[in-house]
């Protein structure tokens, strides 16, 4: 797999690189290479940490002189894993963290290794955001790569709809700027095509203003309510208003099983309660007693951190839906019960709104269609459970598949195989594939969900 990497190769990466190098025995080793997903166990060749862009035009030019495989990280999140990579060389970008704001162009230009919470925390000084995510500890450039959903999309689009520009290393090692008006069918790739066709080491952003608190707020449904709490959750959000953003799960809390439901408004709490009014009155009638706050919008933002900390074993299907049929409440409600742990979830992400509105065509990222992205979350400890828990996961998502659209989040996706990849992408795979072999022939970046290159 490698020619040279275990002498040479390590000594001229360690002698051009301005950040850190970590190896296999040294004493930093195994947190290194640990990511968000405890499940994943993979052990790298070497680790590069990377402090600027020539760290990262040193490491990438070094493993493909050594022929050894790569991946790119910066929050590691992916339940896949595939930020690290087996007997390869990591590319590290957590520790660039720059970030500038220009408050007249309501822009930021970020490096690559902020997470979801720092970027918040930059941009939130100015009362400022842009859709990012929902967990605190997430990487804004595997996001943004992917798509990127948000509390929110529904009213600025995804992480990828607010990307103005790109700086992008690509695998022959040159540094690139891709805009609508630089490298144009290279930012287009870019939104939505994941990593497959360069390292992406900052992102220029639009910013809007929000101001810094939103009215958020919780439903907590009995679980003798939740067929009838399911249905009000589904009627009310697929014709809720594009600034209104609600999800909704089954959930455990006390041995007690529960379906809620979350929402967000980021304006005035009046219009939220007047838009809110007819969810309200539906689950006051159901027994539930709404409560919606006003809180800092980044409080709302790091609120799921701690169900999803680092280091607990994760497995997930997901898929997309535009309905929710009586058939399909019946088997969220038949195989919930029958997770493995308490901790499981079955969530409901909402879509829709400006995320709708873009063409198919004019991003990488296709699923515009879709009302939720729906997928049972199976979280537990201990690796002799792996299999029951990635069984249920599995049940329910074959269960559900005749209600969904076929299509699939990519930064949901795991270790799937090719037609789920392709499945992301839908009438986009052949351009995108023409796109790879026009920047990655050799298919450098291919740890990730891999888009294969077509040469014409």
């Amino acid at each position: 797999m490698t020619k040279d990497f275990d002498s040479g190769g390590i000594a001229r990466v360690a002698g051009r690189l301005k950040g850190e190098l970590v190896l296999p025995g040294d004493a930093a080793y195994e947190q290194s290479r640990r990511v968000w997903n405890g499940a994943v166990d993979k052990h790298p060749a070497a680790i590069a940490y990377c402090l600027c862009i020539s760290d990262v035009v040193a490491s990438l030019c070094e493993a493909r002189e050594a022929n050894l495989p790569v991946s790119v990280r910066s929050g590691g999140h992916n339940v896949a894993g595939k930020a690290v990579v087996e007997g390869g060389l990591v590319i590290d970008l957590s520790r660039m963290k720059n970030r500038v704001i220009d408050e007249r162009r309501r822009t930021i230009l970020s490096d690559a290794g902020l997470t979801l919470a720092e970027f918040d925390g930059a941009t939130q000084t100015l009362g400022l955001a842009t859709t990012m995510g929902v967990n605190g500890t997430t990487g804004i450039a595997g996001l943004t790569l992917g798509g990127g959903f948000g509390k929110l999309g529904r009213r600025f689009g995804l992480a990828c709809d607010n990307l103005i520009a790109a700086e992008v290393v690509t695998a022959d090692g040159q540094v690139l700027r891709a805009s609508a008006g630089e490298n144009a069918d290279l930012f287009w790739g870019l939104r939505g095509g994941g990593g497959n066709f360069g390292i992406v080491t900052a992102f220029e952003y639009q910013l809007h203003p929000i101001g810094t608190e939103v009215v958020s707020g919780s439903i907590a449904f009995p679980w003798l309510r939740a067929r009838e709490a399911v249905r009000l959750f589904w009627n009310f959000a697929v014709t809720a208003p594009d600034d209104l953003n609600i999800d909704g799960a089954l959930f455990t809390l006390d041995g007690e099983r529960m379906f809620g439901i979350s929402v967000f408004h980021a304006g005035p709490t009046e219009r939220a309660r007047r838009m809110l009014a007819p969810l309200l009155n539906g689950a006051e009638k159901l027994g539930a007693q709404p409560r919606l706050a006003r809180l800092p919008y980044r409080q709302v933002q790091t609120g799921g951190d701690a169900t999803f900390p680092k280091g607990r074993r994760y497995f997930w299907r997901a898929q997309f839906m535009r309905d929710l049929p009586d058939e399909a409440i019946d088997v969220l409600l038949d195989h919930y019960p029958r997770a493995a742990s308490s901790d499981a979830l079955m969530v409901f992400q909402q879509v829709g709104g400006a995320i709708a509105r873009v063409p198919v065509g004019a991003t990488a990222y296709v699923n515009r269609d879709a009302q939720f992205d729906c997928f049972p979350v199976a979280i537990w400890d201990d690796p002799a459970e792996d299999a029951a828990h990635a069984a249920w996961v599995r049940d329910v998502c074959a269960a559900l598949a005749p209600f969904s659209t076929g299509g699939v989040y990519v930064n949901n996706l795991g270790d799937e195989g090719p037609a789920r990849v392709r499945a992301a992408y839908g009438v986009n795979w052949t351009r995108l594939s023409e796109l790879k072999a026009a920047y990655d022939p050799d298919n450098v970046f291919s740890g990730n969900q891999n888009i294969p290159a077509v040469r014409l």
